[in-house]
């Protein structure tokens, strides 16, 4: 299984999923109504390092996180 955690201003629970990359993560997330906003928007980290390609291959025990745009100052 893989968690998905959500950073930030997201208000959604981690999810505990068994994808094997983000392309699935991305099909399941656009369901959601409420995340459609948000996955324009954010970074996604595999096991903490940001990565920019939905190809990534995901393994048991993986964590991803999404982290939206924040404002700071």
């Amino acid at each position: 299984m893989v968690r998905v955690e959500f950073l930030g201003p997201i208000q959604k629970k981690p999810l505990e999923l068994d994808i094997t990359n983000l392309n699935e993560l991305a099909k399941i997330l656009q369901e959601d109504k409420e995340m459609q906003q948000w996955l324009e928007n954010s970074a996604v980290a595999v096991n903490d390092t940001l990565v920019s390609s939905r190809d990534v291959v995901l393994k048991d025990g993986d964590r991803v996180a999404l982290l939206p745009p924040v404002c700071g100052g």
